[in-house]
């Protein structure tokens, strides 16, 4: 590894094109980086979230390869009562967050989403309501024949308190032509994105990998999420998502997802791009499990994510981790890898215990 590319990184200046020398590294160097460049980012302390997940319907006028989510029998549609039921649970136990996602319902407008979001509000003032993919948000404005722009700021004035950066897969419109061929293309993506960020709403930064992409792929999408840090700031983390072969469709083509060293060396790399400007690296336990979240502790991760309660789009989708984890668990995870556990909110504030 070149004096010339060390200084890059550690003072923050690598661009798309040193994707070849990042390729070239020798894993054991990536990884050495990585914990480092973590430990001068954020220290010691790993980070977790109450925070219930609530998946409002599994039906989908989409056709996304990698999902399982539409295909099982039972379809349903939470009414508002059931919604409401599901936040009081998670009060119950201490949850900050709501995070609220579900399937692209025909005909579904602003309307439909903000009445979910104000009807939390107004029961659950306090809470912070983690809502909508920019897909869900693409959705709704092509069906309510309205701008991003005001489909967000309706939404904000509802109670929308940040968004989930998810429906990004791997933006590269070659990959999502294959396994997502009706979502939304990658500028599309970016444009709602920057526009909630415009707009004063915080969103996570997301990567479904190791299906069709190439490695490049890969960081060609970690570095199109720092460009858009670098401009807007309003990136809370970033989250690399293994895909889950399963019972999906894109599983049965022979597409198997990734070695465990694989997803350290995507972790390590996440870090090692985007230190300075989204210095929150999360490993997903829902899809990993718990021991691999641990051990990506060592490479550059600082986050563990949520408790969630519930999360039905894994699950469907074949993963065998289960959809809770306890307070007490993550405490347990994080002190055994040799870390300092703290719970935060959404925003990543320290919540005091």
């Amino acid at each position: 590894m070149s004096d010339t590319l060390l200084d890059k990184i550690y003072d923050y200046r690598l661009e798309s094109t040193d994707i070849d020398a990042l390729l070239a590294f020798d894993a054991e160097d990536i990884f050495k980086i990585a914990d480092d460049l973590r430990r001068s980012s954020v220290g010691g302390v790993v980070t977790y979230v109450i925070n219930r997940n609530i998946n409002f319907s599994n039906i989908c006028v989409g056709n996304c390869k990698f999902c399982a989510f539409k295909e099982e029998k039972k379809k349903y549609i939470l009414s508002v009562k059931e919604i409401l039921l599901k936040v009081e649970a998670a009060e119950i136990i201490g949850a900050t967050e709501i995070c609220i996602q579900g399937g692209l319902i025909k005909g579904w407008g602003v309307e439909k989403y903000e009445e979910i979001l104000c009807a939390i509000k107004s029961e659950y003032p306090r809470m912070h309501l983690h809502a909508y993919s920019p897909m869900e948000i693409f959705h709704a404005s092509r069906n309510s024949q309205l701008p991003i722009e005001e489909v967000l700021s309706r939404l904000k004035s509802a109670g929308l308190g940040s968004m989930p950066g998810t429906a990004a897969e791997i933006l590269s419109d070659r990959v999502r032509k294959i396994i997502c061929p009706e979502k939304l293309l990658t500028a599309e993506w970016v444009e709602v994105v920057k526009t909630a960020h415009r707009l004063g709403i915080p969103t996570t930064s997301t990567m479904m990998f190791g299906h069709i992409e190439t490695e490049r792929e890969r960081l060609e999408h970690i570095f199109t999420i720092k460009k858009i840090q670098d401009e807007t700031g309003g990136f809370t983390e970033f989250v690399p998502l293994p895909f889950i072969a399963g019972t999906t469709e894109l599983g049965s083509l022979s597409v198997k997802g990734l070695t465990l060293a694989d997803q350290l060396k995507t972790h390590a790399l996440a870090r090692i791009i985007l230190h300075k400007s989204v210095r929150n690296i999360q490993a997903s336990w829902v899809k990993l499990g718990p021991e691999a979240a641990k051990i990506l502790l060592s490479y550059g991760v600082n986050d563990l994510g949520g408790t969630l309660m519930e999360e039905n789009i894994s699950r469907s989708a074949g993963s065998a981790f289960g959809e809770y984890m306890a307070p007490e668990v993550f405490e347990e995870i994080i002190r055994s890898a040799g870390r300092v556990p703290k719970q935060r909110t959404t925003l990543y504030e320290v919540v005091s215990n």
